[in-house]
């Protein structure tokens, strides 16, 4: 009897992984849950129990990469776009330590207000009290983040569709 359930349960194992890396990638739209990193632990997860054996490895090392590349996204890609904008480097670093410590002290989700804010009111004071000029810097940021939020989805899928090709594909 118990072998009969541990065999259903090793079956059904990868798909509950599965199942997970598709929340972790559905939990992307909210641009502070760190879906990737989810994707990733669930692919650990496998290579742990499962066993990474020779083959794994060759799938585990690429994931990796692409989760370390869809973590930087956030930071590169509304970086640039506010840098193309006009922002100047000190405006986005102080945005980004606004909405670090922001994230920290009260909600991740109260980042996600802080850096738009921030950056509008940085610029805002470097630029003579431009307000047109600092919502452009501040469009361009918001740009960004949607840019980053299509390459982290992107980087997802190709983990989960990595993940799948070791887990199901023989």
């Amino acid at each position: 009897m118990l072998t009969g359930f541990a065999d259903a349960l090793g079956l059904a194992f990868p798909w509950f992984l599965l199942v997970v890396m598709l929340l972790g990638l559905f939990g992307l739209i909210v641009p502070v849950f760190p879906g990737n990193v989810v994707i990733w632990g669930a692919v650990l997860v496998y290579g742990l129990v499962a066993g990474f054996g020779s083959r794994g490895v060759w799938f585990f090392i690429p994931i990796s990469i692409l989760t370390i590349m869809a973590m930087a996204a956030d930071n590169v890609l509304m970086g640039a776009k506010a840098k193309q904008a006009g922002a100047a480097w000190s405006s986005i670093g102080i945005t980004l330590v606004a909405a670090f410590a922001t994230s920290l002290v009260l909600t991740p989700l109260a980042g996600l207000v802080a850096a738009p804010l921030t950056l509008f009111l940085a610029e805002y004071f470097r630029n003579n009290q431009d307000r047109e000029l600092a919502w452009k810097i501040t469009s361009g940021l918001m740009v960004g983040c949607g840019w980053a939020f299509i390459v982290r989805s992107a980087l997802g899928v190709l983990a989960i569709g990595l993940y799948a090709w070791w887990a199901f594909g023989g």
